[in-house]
């Protein structure tokens, strides 16, 4: 099976609505979700758009592919600058570098783990970004906030 049509497991799927549940109460309310339209991406998106109560379509985008460029993915965000709030589905190693990149920063490197989020905000959209990181949260970390915080339990849907 090739890897764009490797779909989520069902271990992939509840890591990821525990994390989207815990960043929920971060008030992550996407007013666009783009995606890659590879399989996972997209399933992804569609359990975003779930738990976060995204009503709007999913658009499929080539610029969140894998090996794609971190310049399209920034001239992609630019495009949506007037949108309150971007949410970018996608794969490694793209994300791991597109971190560094969107915070002005690109030797810097993330491990951006399967089913992570992260928030950069930006007060411009020049030719080049530079954007604040508010905040970035694993599924580890996700699932060890849900067993701590009183009456946080996942629902399982």
């Amino acid at each position: 099976m090739s890897d764009a049509d490797r779909e989520l497991t069902a271990e992939g799927r509840r890591k990821l609505r525990e994390t989207l549940q815990v960043a929920s109460q971060a008030d992550m309310q996407p007013t666009l979700l783009l995606s890659s339209p590879l399989l996972r991406a997209a399933q992804s998106a569609q359990i975003a758009a779930q738990a976060l109560h995204y009503k709007q379509e999913i658009l499929k985008t080539n610029v969140l592919l894998p090996n794609s460029r971190l310049e399209r993915v920034w001239d992609e965000i630019r495009v949506h600058r007037d949108e309150r709030e971007l949410l970018l589905v996608g794969h490694d190693p793209l994300f791991s570098h597109l971190t560094g990149h969107l915070l002005g920063a690109p030797e810097l490197q993330v491990d951006f783990k399967k089913g992570a989020v992260l928030r950069v905000d930006f007060e411009s959209f020049g030719p080049k970004p530079r954007g604040v990181l508010r905040w970035f949260l694993t599924s580890k970390l996700a699932a060890q906030t849900a067993k701590t915080a009183p009456n946080s339990r996942t629902s399982g849907q």
